[in-house]
């Protein structure tokens, strides 16, 4: 086998290929925009197909339910959750209802140099870290197979992630009756910007500021939740300077140039209402114009309940949080990326061939003028 896919936007990095090689000729390299893509090593390769048949962009119905779900407003019922978290509160809760019962919790989470990575969490104070905004693509590493090995101790699982690292894990785990026991979340997700745009920024802000970061927050809820203000504060702080600084040339790049994200997100298969995860979470845009008397300062969610198990879950966590059903067209105008996946700008080409030849500074530079 010399290649997992035939083009690069068939390929998501979930890393489900790399999880199922029986001899490990795959490792996952970033290639010249910093995304992660499969690599065989010709010399382990035994030709047994399965990173092909694992792959879940090349399934029919991409491991996708069938249904159309149930949607709800919600939000959480403690201030204190909502002030800390990037919405209303949903994934708090629903961990909760898994931590609650000796289970586990997966997803994304800062290291100590800020990279983005997929994490385990077995307690409230290991979970509390992946409940902000990372908008840089998390590594997975092996961490499909620690999923396994959580459902072969009969643990039960909440993973949480993007829709394509959903239906890799379900692609991995396959029909086998340790899916009983695990609970697929999945976020609306815009797309997915480049981890080597993210190392970079870093950088950059280091050398501006000083020292090293020592802290980094997307969005903050000390101003008023709304779908303006979410891309109106990226907050960190350096090991020379006490004071939060607030820089919005990521989100620039990201939301508005949309130049650094994953070639797959202009292909994205999951980009409708028929989700690969048990629930799907998100902020509640625009519920201020559909029921205003829902609309909270503080954070607002939107949960789509796509099968009996996300309808389970929620139940869960019927004592600390607050719901209603709406009707699905409010989430379809509201949200894009329930109806079809991003457009790259004509320039996208000429971006990255600038990135190589000039860095990352010169981008920045022409961003500013």
């Amino acid at each position: 086998m010399e290649s997992v896919h035939s083009k690069k936007e068939d390929c998501s990095g979930c890393s489900a290929c790399y999880n199922t090689c029986p001899t490990n000729a795959i490792c996952m390299k970033a290639d010249e925009e910093g995304f992660l893509y499969p690599v065989i090593d010709q010399a382990l390769c035994v030709d047994c197909n399965n990173c092909v048949n694992v792959c879940p962009l090349t399934q029919d119905g991409n491991y996708k339910n069938e249904n159309i779900p149930e949607i709800l407003v919600a939000k959480h019922k403690s201030e204190e959750v909502l002030l800390k978290s990037t919405s209303g509160g949903i994934f708090t809760a629903i961990s909760d209802a898994i931590l609650g019962e000796g289970g586990v919790v997966y997803g994304a989470e800062y290291d100590d140099e800020f990279h983005v990575l997929h994490k385990r969490a077995e307690n409230y104070e290991q979970r509390n870290s992946m409940r902000i905004s990372k908008y840089v693509q998390s590594n997975m590493g092996e961490i499909f197979q620690e999923v396994e090995k959580d459902l072969v101790d009969n643990k039960k699982v909440l993973f949480t992630g993007t829709p394509c690292q959903i239906a890799g894990l379900k692609a991995f785990i396959g029909h086998s009756s340790l899916a009983y026991n695990l609970y697929l979340c999945d976020l609306i997700c815009h797309s997915i910007p480049s981890p080597l745009v993210w190392e970079d920024y870093k950088t950059l802000l280091e050398k501006e500021y000083g020292g090293r970061l020592t802290s980094v927050k997307f969005r903050t809820k000390e101003i008023d939740w709304s779908r303006e203000n979410s891309k109106k504060a990226f907050l960190f702080t350096t090991s020379q300077s006490e004071q939060v600084h607030n820089d919005t040339r990521f989100y620039k790049l990201f939301l508005e140039e949309k130049t650094i994200m994953r070639p797959s997100c202009e292909k994205c298969r999951f980009t409708d209402i028929h989700r690969a995860s048990d629930i799907t979470i998100a902020d509640y845009w625009g519920i201020e114009k559909y029921a205003p008397e829902w609309m909270d300062k503080k954070g607002v969610s939107i949960i789509l309940i796509n099968n009996q198990k996300g309808e389970e879950l929620l139940r869960k966590c019927n004592d600390e949080v607050k719901y209603e059903k709406r009707p699905k067209e409010e989430a379809l105008t509201e949200q894009q990326r329930l109806s079809e996946p991003v457009k790259f700008p004509e320039g996208r080409n000429k971006f990255w061939e600038d990135y190589g030849k000039y860095g990352f500074e010169y981008i920045i530079e022409q961003l500013d003028k």
